[in-house]
């Protein structure tokens, strides 16, 4: 059983950082996709990043690209997102998110595995 733990949100202010973690526990990650997905206030979830675990090959949202960085560390079995220059729209609580079988992996419908979710909130 995959289970997922994210940390690091909290209040900043524009133009701040932040670096996300998600903690992975359970099977080995050989093969995953795993991915950060967003929902801010009023708003659907939606694709920010992702990673392939075995290549390290990344994926941005066009909206995020320059400013996230996802990353992760064989060793903890941890994955990351870096974020720089906070924007107010950048508020949102951030999921991580995996899965084995991951044909387009901005589709939160093909990730099994899901965390609780950590908040960002970027104030003006």
């Amino acid at each position: 059983q995959v289970q997922l733990v994210e940390s690091g949100g909290g209040l900043v202010q524009a133009g701040g950082s932040l670096r996300l973690s998600c903690a992975a526990s359970g099977p080995t990650f050989s093969g995953y996709v795993m991915g950060w997905f967003r929902q801010g206030p009023g708003k659907k979830r939606e694709f920010v990043s992702a990673i392939k675990w075995n290549s390290a090959s990344t994926y941005y949202a066009d909206s995020v690209k320059g400013r996230f960085t996802i990353s992760r560390d064989n060793a903890k079995n941890t994955m990351y997102l870096q974020i720089n220059s906070l924007k107010p729209e950048d508020t949102a609580v951030y999921y991580c998110a995996a899965d084995q079988f991951i044909k387009t992996y901005s589709q939160d419908h093909e990730y099994d595995y899901w965390g609780q979710g950590t908040q960002v909130t970027v104030s003006s």
